[in-house]
């Protein structure tokens, strides 16, 4: 699927300014096994690359102008590097520009380049093609000025280009389209930035990620009072336990201790915070040891960690994995994401995939009226340059 892809983009350029690219960069979407709304609570993360990505096609314009196309959009623009950057009302190339600013407020020389792009990550399926989009661009223009970029400072330039944009994300998103391995999750620690790989066998099932094709309208808000909630958490709990420093080094039982001090809201956030840090440490053991089912049983019980105690998830996705739930070649299942719509990923047995989704699907359809999407997924490298010899 990927070849098609780079053959069309690559076509597309050739056809379009007369020349072969001097560089092509394949930028990938993430996935994350395990490990939600931990990375702005101190916590790990243990996302990965995916083998759907952002092809890019490159060449110096030997000017100061920039001509960037996006193929799947129909849409371009154009632009002055040497001129200040200022956020526009078409969205996309905001994240473009944003790429451009990072790079002149850390004073890195460079010039002018032609650029198309195509993707197959679906959008706003929270396979974060915008990471994808700023990190692989940012990789180009790195790679085609020898700019010398290290891979974690692309990372983190991706992440503040998003934050000009108006999104304010944590690291994982591009820390992962970046750093990503095949075959590899990456265990991140969100309060230092270490991190270390390993190794994610899932030779015996298929990583399968179901759309709910739903977008609820809560996810903005509510995304803001979950962090508002667990500010107030931790601070009573470092009232209480002077020597914690965030809720990685608390138990449940300190937790627990503190039920009548919290509000019912901020006590069932608190508590998820740390049993899903846990989690994450639990699943890299479980993974260290080809433990696949014990993996399967924590991300079940972290979508009723995120259901019932952080309450993000919604009927569409309870109904996902409550259907799975039931089925033996489905032995892990969950939200991914946000919360509030988007994405389930889905641990299911060798040779049953086709049954599975065939059930469910029905069964979703005559439940909502929607369509599910579906989306099979390997574990892929992180943002590359791709060698057509």
């Amino acid at each position: 699927m990927n070849d098609i892809l780079i053959k069309r983009t690559t076509a597309f350029f050739e056809e379009t300014f007369g020349t072969e690219p001097q560089k092509i960069v394949l930028s990938p979407g993430r996935i994350n096994i395990i490990g939600e709304h931990i990375d702005y609570n101190d916590g790990y993360v243990l996302p990965a690359a995916i083998d759907k990505i952002i092809c890019f096609a490159f060449e110096k314009s030997n000017s100061n102008t920039s001509r960037i196309i996006a193929i799947d959009l129909d849409d371009e623009f154009e632009m002055d590097v040497t001129a200040s950057m200022e956020l526009t009302d078409n969205v996309w190339t905001n994240y473009i520009r944003g790429v451009v600013n990072q790079l002149k407020i850390n004073n890195f020389e460079f010039e002018g380049i032609n650029c198309v792009f195509s993707s197959n990550i679906p959008v706003g399926s929270g396979l974060s093609s915008s990471a994808a989009l700023e990190c692989g661009f940012l990789f180009g223009i790195n790679e085609l000025f020898n700019l010398n970029i290290k891979p974690i400072d692309i990372a983190l330039m991706g992440q503040k280009a998003e934050h000009w944009v108006g999104i304010n994300c944590g690291i994982m998103d591009q820390f992962s389209s970046v750093m990503g391995q095949e075959n590899k999750v990456i265990k991140i620690d969100c309060r230092t930035l270490e991190y270390e790989y390993h190794d994610a066998n899932f030779s015996d099932y298929s990583l399968i990620l179901f759309d709910s094709n739903v977008k609820h309208s809560l996810m903005t808000s509510a995304y803001n009072e979950r962090r508002q909630q667990c500010e107030e958490g931790i601070a009573i709990i470092k009232k209480n336990y002077p020597k914690i420093n965030s809720f990685r080094d608390c138990t449940e039982n300190q937790v627990n201790s503190l039920k009548d001090k919290m509000s019912a809201a901020v006590f069932k956030r608190s508590l998820f915070v740390v049993k899903e840090i846990n989690r994450v440490v639990q699943a890299c053991k479980a993974l260290d040891s080809g433990n696949i089912e014990t993996l399967g049983r924590l991300m079940f019980e972290t979508h009723e960690g995120l259901s019932l105690d952080y309450e993000v998830s919604c009927a569409e996705l309870d109904m996902i994995v409550d259907t799975l739930k039931k089925e033996e070649a489905v032995i892990g299942s969950r939200l991914m994401g946000g919360g509030f719509g988007g994405c389930t990923i889905n641990l299911i047995k060798k040779g049953h995939e086709e049954g599975v989704k065939k059930k469910l699907s029905a069964l979703y359809f005559d439940t909502f009226g929607i369509e599910l999407k579906i989306y099979d997924v390997k574990i892929g490298n992180g943002t590359s340059l791709y060698n057509n010899n």
